[in-house]
């Protein structure tokens, strides 16, 4: 079978189950490599690893691509990407000798690169210099990796191509004729999107069907070139060229009205030296099928940025943060709660905001310069600018603002509840999905102003907008369940229910023997479905032009359900 098909991911068992998965291909090439073979260029191939429990375990490599110190891999990664998770990654490329092992001489080691799979679905594509041990530049080694969904949810197309009368490279035996697809960027540069396997002394072959996502094949734009290439394989990596030739996705959709769908493959140097050629054999598209609606990643590959605003309660029932057994205590050698909670879920939400600006809010408590409470204040005290820098940026702010500031009462939350929502329907009004917010509120109590909150929290459903509560320390906090609708329907105080379920509450204590990664899975897994359904209840499709196209694309053809 072909290496996209075969695509699926060690990573699931690792990761363990969780509320949304999607499914994430990933495309791998390499330029400058060092060469580290005598007679001949490095032998390279690339070696994925996943982080799990502080190892490094190898879930999948790449095929080897002989002497070649500028490879483009047909394999493609497939990993189940989960939102809620920081999923560490770790690309080694390795010099190989002889069969598929990798040495364990330092020689034969070309490079790595470290990154989370966030950092590679925020930004698509991701080029960064290849590092050998202690980290030293291996030269101007770069290591570049493409992101593309390739879910259920995003649009598959199913290809079945086979050949007839390919010319005869070989002089005792028939061709070996494999297949490439190559995307035509905008920028003029050329993806691969599929290899074909090899098919062993046939002049009309009939290559394996393959799967490819609508983005990786065409970018949803069927009338994007695709350049085809029909190779004799070679086994030193001296492939002898059969002959191209140029098609689109509108082309291929013509086989569903019963059209026969073929391309002469022609060699241009054939053509233009022999009068009467006519090819070099005909490449047929045999079969086609497709199947498809939008998905979190497609709004975040799409460009949607999340922008993430924390809001720390600073109310006198926390304890004195001078004394020890206060929730807001800096002990130097372990965070505190309250750090854990932000740190936990600010780790995650910061590899989908371009800027890694956040903002840091507090209430609760009174503030200088004349000491009057306020339940909405940022906590930097510059009100024309609440974001920090990074997540260190908020921790340096809070602990600097716990000495300024009087902690008081009582537990509002509502004003910046309203506050969020208000600056959220700001961007809601640009009916485009190029920002979503994330509210993070870390209280020690059940809220005062209950009724205010569940009001503010049923105009916030209309907005882009998610809210997670965590209660810190160990109050009862039953009266919070309220605010999460899972247990039904969150309601005004007239009565007017939540157009969708926003907020998620979690009790600290539940986590506090487990893994900072157990509580940012636990809050932030239902943020994927609600940033999905927000965008579907206003009609907006993802940004990015390629994903509009898609809708247009699927209506020709019928479609076929995924399983």
């Amino acid at each position: 079978m072909n290496e996209v098909q075969e695509a699926t991911s060690p990573a699931t068992s690792l990761s363990g189950p969780a509320t949304c998965v999607s499914k994430v291909e990933l495309r791998v090439s390499c330029k400058a490599l060092l060469d580290r073979d005598t007679l001949n260029k490095s032998d390279p191939c690339v070696v994925l690893m996943l982080q799990n429990n502080g190892q490094w375990i190898e879930l999948d490599r790449t095929e080897v691509i002989k002497s070649n110190l500028h490879p483009i891999f047909g394999k493609v990664f497939g990993l189940d990407y989960y939102f809620e998770e920081v999923q560490k990654l770790r690309f080694e490329v390795y010099d190989i000798h002889g069969t598929h092992s990798i040495g364990t001489r330092d020689d034969d080691f070309l490079g790595g690169m470290e990154c989370t799979l966030g950092q590679i679905v925020a930004q698509k594509k991701m080029i960064k210099p290849l590092l050998l041990k202690y980290g030293k530049y291996a030269g101007k080694s770069t290591i570049t990796v493409h992101a593309e969904e390739i879910s259920g949810n995003n649009g598959y197309v199913e290809l079945s191509f086979i050949a007839k009368k390919l010319d005869d490279k070989d002089l005792f035996s028939k061709s070996d004729p494999f297949l490439e697809i190559f995307r035509l960027n905008d920028d003029g540069t050329e993806q691969l999107v599929h290899r074909t396997e090899v098919i062993k002394n046939n002049l009309n072959p009939v290559w394996e069907p393959f799967k490819v996502s609508l983005i990786s094949l065409c970018s949803c734009d069927e009338e994007r070139k695709l350049k085809c290439l029909v190779w004799d394989y070679d086994s030193r990596g001296k492939h002898d060229f059969i002959g191209e030739f140029y098609a689109t996705f509108r082309e291929m959709q013509k086989i569903s009205s019963g059209n026969k769908v073929s391309w002469d493959c022609v060699n241009p140097k054939y053509k233009q030296k022999k009068r009467n050629y006519k090819n070099s054999g005909v490449v047929i598209l045999s079969d086609l099928k497709l199947h498809r609606v939008y998905s979190f990643l497609d709004y975040i590959m799409g460009g949607c940025q999340i922008h993430f605003t924390v809001a720390i309660d600073f109310t006198a029932s926390n304890g004195d943060p001078r004394n020890s057994c206060s929730l807001h205590y800096i002990n130097p050698y372990q965070p505190n709660e309250y750090l854990k909670a932000l740190i936990a879920v600010g780790e995650i939400c910061q590899d989908y905001d371009s800027d890694k600006r956040f903002s840091a809010l507090g209430f609760g408590a009174r503030i200088p310069p004349n000491y009057e409470v306020s339940h909405d204040f940022a906590i930097n005290f510059n009100p024309e600018d609440d974001e920090c820098e990074g997540i260190q940026g908020v921790v340096e702010a809070y602990q600097n603002c716990l000495p300024k500031i009087q902690l008081y009462g009582p537990t509002n939350v509502a004003p910046i509840i309203n506050r969020i929502a208000k600056v959220a329907a700001g961007d809601g009004n640009i009916k485009d999905a190029s920002r979503y917010h994330i509210l993070l509120i870390l209280t020690d109590g059940v809220v005062t102003d209950m009724a205010d909150t569940r009001e503010a929290i049923v105009r916030a459903s209309y907005q882009p907008l998610s809210i997670i509560i965590v209660g810190v320390g160990n109050a009862d906090f039953t009266d919070m369940q309220i605010l999460d609708g899972d247990d039904g329907v969150l309601r005004s105080p007239k009565g007017e229910p939540v157009l969708r379920d926003i907020v998620q509450f979690v009790p600290f204590r539940d986590f506090k023997t487990a893994s900072p990664a157990a509580l940012a899975k636990c809050v932030l897994a239902e943020v994927p479905g609600q940033v999905v359904e927000y965008f579907s209840h206003k009609a907006i499709s993802p940004m990015s032009s390629m994903r509009e196209l898609l809708t247009p694309i699927l209506s020709p053809v019928a479609t076929t359900p995924t399983e």
